[in-house]
């Protein structure tokens, strides 16, 4: 018995010191999005801060495909040491298992959540042009033309997507899905009036918002946001209790020693206490994370569950 507790002791040892002696080599976080991107951004602006913390380089490896497939695949099959995480986000995390066929990996079984590291509302774009000033005005006309209303998205299966689906099974009307391949095209539609209305990021709309193409009537936030307080929420415009997020956050490969998540973990937690971090992800419209790897994976847990029902009921199936 005492050699069997030494042992377990010696292991919990163990652990402690790996911990405190990582790392002692460079740290890659894979971004499964473009450079220039917002989690590219997200991604450099940690970065940053946690190679001072780390007094070592940190990597940033940008893998775009596959919805953020590839690169969150990439972390999954990495050794599990810590060296490797990745950014991953509501496609590839929670909304790819209920859409795909097949994936390279499982998210629950395959990857380890670290910590939430930021979210943003999508807003509700319509043209300049369009009669609705606000929320309840937009489905109420919505109501009245039938089926003949066509919404644009960013891509088939995005947050975009998905929040027009569960808020056109919430307010009660129908429209057709027109899903285009980013945010740029997505916005010109609906400001040359091709579609009709488009959730998506806010920034990515300032452009058409600053030259008077389009106009916003709510944000999906439960609360109004500190960059567009004038903006009601959807919440407060008749549907209580209706959030729709973009959201990201760190992961590692499974098997990481709990040590060293909760090491990365505190660090981050550290650094997005920053103020300068602070002020850079407001400027970007990002809602900063924070919180422990299991507030993590009961918040990842509580989206699958919330999403998986809406792609179900739409029917969405992606080889």
């Amino acid at each position: 018995m005492k050699k069997a507790f030494a042992l377990l002791a010696g292991c919990a040892f163990g652990l402690a010191a790996s911990a405190q002696s990582w790392p002692t080599k460079p740290v890659k976080i894979v971004v499964p999005a473009p450079a220039g991107s917002s989690l590219d951004f997200i991604a450099r602006t940690l970065g940053d801060k946690l190679r001072d913390r780390w007094k070592q380089p940190v990597l940033v490896d940008n893998k775009a495909g596959a919805g953020g497939m590839l690169g969150m695949s990439a972390v999954a099959k990495a050794p599990a040491d810590g060296y490797t995480l990745g950014i991953g986000f509501n496609g590839p995390i929670a909304f790819g298992p209920h859409m795909y066929k097949k994936m390279a990996y499982d998210p629950a079984k395959d990857l380890l959540p670290i910590v939430l590291t930021s979210s943003q509302p999508n807003v509700l774009a319509v043209a300049a042009s369009h009669p609705a000033k606000t929320l309840p005005e937009f489905v109420a006309w919505a109501k009245k033309q039938g089926n003949k209303i066509n919404y644009a998205s960013v891509g088939a299966g995005s947050s975009s997507h998905l929040t027009m689906e569960l808020f056109k099974s919430t307010a009660g009307f129908e429209a057709t899905h027109v899903p285009f391949a980013g945010s740029p095209p997505a916005g010109i539609s609906v400001a040359s009036e091709e579609t009709q209305a488009l959730f998506t990021v806010a920034p990515a709309l300032l452009p058409l918002i600053q030259g008077g193409r389009i106009r916003l009537l709510a944000v999906t936030s439960l609360k109004r946001t500190e960059t567009m307080k004038d903006l009601p929420t959807v919440a407060e415009s008749g549907y209580p209790g209706f959030e729709a997020l973009a959201w990201n956050g760190l992961f590692t490969a499974a098997g990481t020693p709990p040590e060293v998540v909760r090491r990365i973990n505190a660090d981050v937690n550290e650094v997005m206490k920053d103020k300068g971090v602070r002020e850079a992800f407001a400027k970007q419209g990002l809602i900063i994370g924070g919180g422990s790897p299991d507030e993590f994976k009961t918040f990842i847990a509580d989206e699958s569950l919330k999403w998986g029902a809406i792609i179900k009921k739409v029917g969405i199936s992606i080889e």
